[in-house]
């Protein structure tokens, strides 16, 4: 740590942070690699997975097996947050009460509105998740997400998203999905997907049961491009020729990592970022206003919870 000896204290700190996140995130996603009974997923064309073709078949290169793709997942791969769809499903399973499913649904409802992360409502619902799941078995809460993502993920797969990750797996490389929601959830979407496997928030468990803390700090801003730096180092890879996709400015710093950035859905901050650097751009989303505006996810159980707070958020933003 000599290295970050000009920093203050406080700065110090926070890297260290990201620094210890970000490695625990590498040594979760090697151990917990998708390369398993799912691996036939992996021939999907991406006529099979619903998605338009990629419009740049010279990249990514076949072949190349230092190169490897890094992709966001929120609003990126997947419309809306994975960690407030998999607090629905655990509020469906009676893991807490009505209270708790309004704050994640008036999150989730800003994450619409705002079409980026909020620091702060990420910070609260990932506090709320760790109480929530604490004293759990690691092993329960992973058959329950698998249910979850059928529930409220599946059908929120961005099909050009999902495209451009084809085109890497079927040139031969490796596709991480990197993640700020808990790393089981992130591996049971990669899974799912047919990818390789994930980079996400590390909780500590003893013995296979949670404890309620987290390993470093949450995989986000500054900790992606240390856990993507950290993979890259264990895998040998070529960072100059891997790729990376996000919407959000709060991932600059991974996406500045790698040869080849990609703007996907970009909120205005990174578009305005990516225009000036030429990075190339991806917006699949179709009426974006109405996209970032819609009521936030919580049909069935808690749908007038979800509605009043997407209403109260609009008012606010509308003065």
């Amino acid at each position: 740590m000599a290295a970050l000896g000009w920093l203050t204290p406080r700065r110090r700190s926070a890297t260290a942070r990201s620094v210890l996140a970000g490695e625990a995130a590498a040594e979760a996603a090697r151990k917990t690699s998708a390369a398993d009974d799912d691996s036939a997923l992996l021939t999907k064309t991406p006529e099979e997975a619903g998605a338009t073709p990629p419009v740049e078949p010279a990249f990514p290169v076949a072949g190349d097996d230092r190169a490897a793709a890094f992709f966001d997942l929120d609003n990126t791969v997947m419309q809306g947050a994975a960690i407030f769809h998999f607090g629905r499903g655990l509020y469906k399973r009676k893991f807490f009460e009505r209270r708790e499913l309004t704050r994640f649904a008036w999150q989730q409802a800003w994450f619409r509105l705002a079409g980026v992360e909020d620091p702060e409502h990420m910070q609260d619902a990932r506090d709320s998740a760790l109480s929530i799941v604490k004293g759990h078995r690691v092993s329960e809460l992973m058959s329950i997400g698998e249910e979850i993502y059928d529930e409220y993920m599946a059908d929120r797969i961005w099909p050009g998203t999902r495209a451009l990750a084809q085109a890497h797996l079927d040139a031969g490389q490796k596709v991480w999905l990197v993640t700020a929601a808990p790393v089981e959830t992130a591996t049971i979407i990669a899974r799912r997907l047919g990818l390789t496997g994930a980079l996400g928030t590390v909780a500590e468990s003893v013995d296979g049961v949670y404890t309620g803390r987290l390993v470093g700090e949450p995989l986000h801003g500054p900790a992606k491009a240390e856990a993507v730096r950290a993979l890259a180092a264990a895998e040998a890879l070529d960072l100059e020729r891997c790729a990376a996709y996000s919407d959000s400015h709060n991932d600059i710093p991974m996406l500045s990592l790698v040869g080849h950035p990609y703007a996907i859905n970009p909120d205005t901050k990174l578009r305005k970022h990516a225009r000036a650097r030429d990075w190339r751009l991806r917006d699949y989303r179709t009426g974006r206003k109405a996209a970032k505006v819609g009521i936030p996810a919580a049909a069935g159980v808690g749908a007038l919870a979800g509605g009043t707070v997407a209403a109260v958020a609009l008012h606010r933003r509308r003065r």
